[in-house]
């Protein structure tokens, strides 16, 4: 009996870990995730995301539209609000404790903003085995990828035209080949 009550004891503490060490992943940031997903061989996921607006939506937040935007809505200053950072960066909305050294803000909605914190995924033997990846983070995106993308591209936005998921999907969608 107290084998079996050791054994469950272990187990549950082995369950505990694991599942707290993954509510716990980092976000390592894009110069992290791009080192390995460069190039034609890696289905230039490196070159789709650097020329999308996805790379520049926290700078976007920094020009005289913005600020001009901002000020109507009574937002002293858009590139610190968490408002707007919700959608343009993941870095203002995200407990600090949860962002690596690496980690930086400025680079706009990148890899983990849409795929999740990477800390446990990031290794190449993970990401070869997407199950094993999702089991540790990797988003994989349970409701569609239209609804996940729609959570930003929205009316919500003071500056939202209308969105054209399959026609903006197409730009910045990256498979491995």
């Amino acid at each position: 009996m107290r084998k079996l009550t050791g054994g469950l004891v272990l187990l549950m503490a082995l369950f505990l870990l694991t599942f707290t060490a993954q509510a716990q992943n980092k976000y390592v940031g894009t110069k992290t995730c791009i080192m390995c997903h460069k190039g034609a061989a890696k289905g230039a996921m490196d070159e789709i995301w650097l020329k999308s607006k996805h790379a520049n939506a926290y700078k976007v937040l920094t020009e005289a539209k913005a600020l001009e935007i901002a000020k109507a809505k009574g937002i002293a200053n858009p590139a610190e609000s968490k408002e707007c950072n919700e959608c343009h960066t993941l870095g203002k909305t995200v407990d600090a404790s949860l962002l690596d050294a690496k980690f930086d803000m400025k680079q706009g909605v990148q890899c983990e903003t849409c795929h999740g914190a990477g800390s446990a995924y990031k290794s190449a033997t993970v990401m070869k085995n997407k199950e094993e990846a999702v089991k540790k983070g990797l988003n994989a995106f349970e409701g569609g990828v239209e609804k996940f993308c729609r959570g930003c591209h929205n009316e919500k936005s003071p500056s939202f035209k209308e969105f054209k998921f399959a026609e903006m999907f197409d730009k910045i969608k990256h498979k491995k080949p």
